[in-house]
C-alpha cells in the first residue's frame, strides 16, 4: 500500500511539473526521427516490379527460368564485388581475435593477470609486460557495471557446452606485438607460435600463418522453420556456424588442367596489385559467414557511439530475384545489364569481362579477372553484374522455382538443398551465362577460381519504389 502511496505521488508531482506534455492524448512513443543510412560502397535499388525469366528463346533449351512478374521491395546493394581488400579485412579481423582469445585463455589458465610482468610498455617499439596484458576483460569483477557482474556470475564464467569462454569480453586496447624480438614472455610466444604451421611446412625461410585456425563463429535465428514449427522455443531455432574463412587458393589450380595458373595460386588473394580485384575461391558459406561478421563489425562500431543510435540492418547475400532485378538496372526483358542482344557497343569493345571468340580469353582486354570497377555500370550504378565472377546468391536452386514460388519478393528458402543459385557468369564463360536470366548452381561448400559475391541490406525509408524514383 505504502508502495502504491509512493507511486501516486510521483506521478502527481510529474504531471504538476509539466513533465508529461501530450495531455493525455495519444502520441506514441517519442524518439528520433528515422534517418536511412546509405552503407559505404552500396548503391539503393529501389524496389518494383519486373518481368524475371528469359523473355527469349532458351537457346540451350533449359526451360528453368520461365518468366514471371514479380515485386521486390527496396535494398542497398554493394556498387562492385566484394574485393580481396574488403574479404582481407574480415580474414585479418579473425586472426587478430582467434589470437587475442588464445592469449586471454592461457593468461585465464596460468593465472596471470594484467600487470602481472614488467610496467606495461608505452611508446614505440616497446612490449607489453605479460601475457596477463591480453586477459579477458572481466577479470576483475571490482571494475564491473552491475550488468556485466550479473552475465559474468551467471552465463560468461560458465559458459556453454561447446565453448567454455563464450561471451568473455577480449582487451582490444593493447596491441598485438608482431616482432619476435619484443614478445614479452614464454606464454606469448606460446600462443604465438601455434597460429603457424610447423618449422618442417615451411620453405624458403619464411613460416607461415596456419589459415586452418582462422575460424569465425556465428549465431544466426532460422525465422522460417520458427515460423512453420508448430511447437517449440525460440533457443530451438537458433543456429550456430563455425566457418573457416580463408579462401580456397588452389581453386586456380583444381579448377583446370594441363595448366599454369600457380601465380595466381600463389599471389591472387594476399598481394597488393590484386587488393581491388574479386575475392574468389570462397564458397557459399564462406560468404554468408563475410556477411554476419559485416554486421557485427558496424553494430560494434554503432553501439560505441552516442546511445540511442539504431543499429544496421544485417548485411546478407542478395536473393536471385533481387540480384536479377538489380542486374537489369531497370530495363525491362533486356538481355544483358546494359540492354543487348549484343556483348559489344557501338566502338565494337566488349561489355564484360568473359571468354568470347570461342575461347580468346584476352579478345576483351583481359585474361582472368579484372578490377572490380571495370567497365561501364548498370543503371542502378552496380558494375560487372554481367562476368568477371559470377555472384553467389541467397537462394536454393530448383529448375522447377519459378513455378511456386511467391511473386512477392520470391525466394527458395530449402536449407536441405546444397544447390545454391549462382548469376552474371564469369571470366571464363560464355556470353550465354551473362545473361540476367539464366540461371546456374553451385553446391554451397564448393569453392570456385571464378565465382565470388556481393552483399545486400534491406533499405527502411520513404522512396521505395521505382515509380516514385521516377517522379522525382
Amino acid at each position: 500500500m505504502k508502495k502504491f502511496i509512493a507511486f501516486t505521488a510521483i506521478l502527481t508531482l510529474l504531471i504538476g511539473c509539466g513533465k508529461i506534455s501530450d495531455k493525455g492524448e495519444l502520441v506514441g512513443v517519442k524518439g528520433a526521427k528515422w534517418h536511412p543510412e546509405k552503407p559505404y560502397g552500396m548503391t539503393l535499388v529501389p524496389g518494383g516490379s519486373f518481368i524475371m525469366g528469359k523473355p527469349d528463346a532458351d537457346v540451350a533449351s533449359v526451360g528453368d527460368a520461365t518468366t514471371k512478374t514479380v515485386t521486390v521491395r527496396s535494398f542497398y546493394m554493394d556498387e562492385t564485388e566484394i574485393t580481396n581488400r574488403e574479404y582481407r579485412q574480415f580474414v585479418e579481423w579473425v586472426k587478430d581475435s582467434t589470437m587475442r582469445v588464445r592469449l586471454a585463455i592461457l593468461a585465464e589458465e596460468s593465472g596471470i593477470k594484467p600487470g602481472a610482468g614488467a610496467a606495461n610498455g608505452k611508446g614505440k617499439g616497446k612490449s607489453s609486460g605479460s601475457i596477463g596484458d591480453f586477459a579477458f576483460n572481466d577479470q576483475d569483477p571490482a571494475k564491473m557495471t552491475a550488468y556485466d557482474k550479473y552475465m559474468y556470475d551467471n552465463y560468461y564464467s560458465i559458459g556453454t557446452d561447446d565453448d567454455p569462454y563464450a561471451g568473455r569480453k577480449l582487451n582490444r586496447k593493447v596491441k598485438l606485438i608482431k616482432d619476435t624480438k619484443l614478445y614479452p614472455d614464454e606464454y606469448y610466444t606460446e600462443v604465438m607460435d601455434s597460429m603457424y604451421l610447423p618449422l618442417e611446412a615451411s620453405y624458403n625461410g619464411l613460416r607461415t600463418i596456419d589459415v586452418d585456425k582462422l575460424k569465425f563463429r556465428y549465431s544466426w535465428m532460422d525465422i522460417q522453420a520458427a515460423a512453420k514449427a508448430k511447437v517449440g522455443k525460440r533457443k530451438d531455432f537458433i543456429r550456430t556456424e563455425q566457418v573457416k574463412v580463408y579462401p580456397d587458393t588452389t581453386t586456380w589450380i583444381k579448377d583446370f588442367s594441363y595448366s599454369y595458373n600457380e601465380p595466381m595460386h600463389n599471389d591472387y588473394f594476399w598481394h597488393k596489385a590484386y587488393g581491388d580485384y574479386p575475392v574468389v575461391g570462397v564458397n557459399w558459406k564462406q560468404a554468408k559467414a563475410f556477411c554476419a561478421w559485416r554486421t557485427l563489425n558496424k553494430n560494434t562500431y554503432v553501439k560505441s557511439q552516442k546511445k540511442g543510435r539504431d543499429l544496421v540492418n544485417n548485411f546478407r547475400l542478395p536473393t536471385e530475384a533481387e540480384w536479377e532485378y538489380a542486374a537489369r538496372g531497370g530495363l525491362e526483358s533486356a538481355t544483358y545489364p546494359w540492354g543487348g542482344p549484343y556483348t559489344k557497343n557501338d566502338r565494337g569493345c566488349f561489355m564484360a569481362n568473359f571468354k568470347p571468340m570461342r575461347g580468346d580469353y584476352a579478345a576483351d582486354e583481359a585474361l582472368y579477372t579484372v578490377e572490380a570497377k571495370s567497365y561501364e555500370p548498370n543503371g542502378y550504378n552496380l558494375y560487372n553484374m554481367a562476368g568477371n565472377v559470377a555472384e553467389w546468391t541467397e537462394s536454393s536452386y530448383d529448375p522447377n522455382a519459378y513455378e511456386y514460388l511467391s511473386s512477392m519478393n520470391p525466394n527458395n528458402t530449402d536449407t536441405s538443398n546444397k544447390r545454391k543459385v549462382v548469376r552474371g557468369g564469369s571470366w571464363k564463360d560464355v556470353a550465354y551465362f551473362l545473361q540476367v536470366s539464366t540461371r546456374t548452381f553451385e553446391y554451397a561448400d564448393s569453392a570456385r577460381s571464378f565465382i565470388g559475391f556481393r552483399t545486400v541490406q534491406d533499405y527502411m525509408g520513404t522512396q521505395s519504389t521505382e515509380k516514385n524514383k521516377k517522379k522525382k
